[in-house]
């Protein structure tokens, strides 16, 4: 997917569902969730139990959304990523190699970065755009607010911290699109299989965003 369609479609629907499952059968059914509450973007992290088959079953069982892949640590966990079918790539931080493999494979990648140094080097490096984390830890939406005058031009996507109540005000402040895990994901609802809760969840979020 090249970064231009990435960028649409994060303009379209702007928030991510990110899936942490310690189960892979929990993790489907999260992510066929969020799916029927309206959530297109949906991030499968690599520290989830048998990320690549999961990814790889969401591809043909959700043709309308696009699966991707977060919490990658190196170019093996990029490469295995990219191959089980990950349409998106998502980095706890800023790895100059994993972004020139990701490229090299026209494959969105979105490092995760926090500081305005950390930021300008992620994206001068290649990004798609960059992941602003833990945002909540240094100011929520205002710290975000305060990065647009001088990093306009490079697409924000905050995560850590990212509520149903606060992901409008991210919006509003310039970020590009929001994720959020825990949010969309009580522990107890996943425990308890309370599907339709997190559907409702989901639902209650894009309309918001809408």
């Amino acid at each position: 997917m090249s970064n231009q369609v990435w960028l649409s479609q994060l303009q379209k629907h702007r928030a991510i569902a990110v899936i942490r499952a310690p189960k892979m059968d929990w993790g489907e059914k999260m992510a066929l969730a969020v799916a029927s509450g309206g959530m297109q973007l949906i991030e499968i992290t690599w520290n989830s139990d048998r990320p690549g088959e999961l990814i790889s079953q969401l591809r043909s069982q959700l043709p309308d959304c696009i699966i991707g892949t977060g919490t990658l640590f190196n170019v093996q966990q990029l490469q295995d990523a990219i191959a089980a079918g990950a349409q998106f790539l998502f980095t706890p931080h800023t790895d100059p190699e994993m972004i020139k493999v990701a490229v090299s494979q026209d494959v969105p990648i979105i490092p995760g970065a926090l500081t305005p140094t950390e930021i300008v080097t992620a994206w001068t490096q290649g990004a798609s755009c960059v992941k602003v984390f833990p945002v909540q830890s240094v100011g929520g939406a205002s710290y975000i607010h305060s990065l647009q005058a001088p990093l306009g031009h490079i697409p924000l996507i905050p995560t850590g911290g990212v509520t149903l109540e606060n992901a409008q005000d991210f919006l509003q402040v310039g970020a590009v699109a929001v994720g959020l895990s825990g949010e969309l994901f009580p522990k107890n609802w996943v425990l308890e299989g309370n599907w339709h809760k997190i559907t409702d969840q989901a639902k209650n979020l894009t309309q918001r965003l809408n």
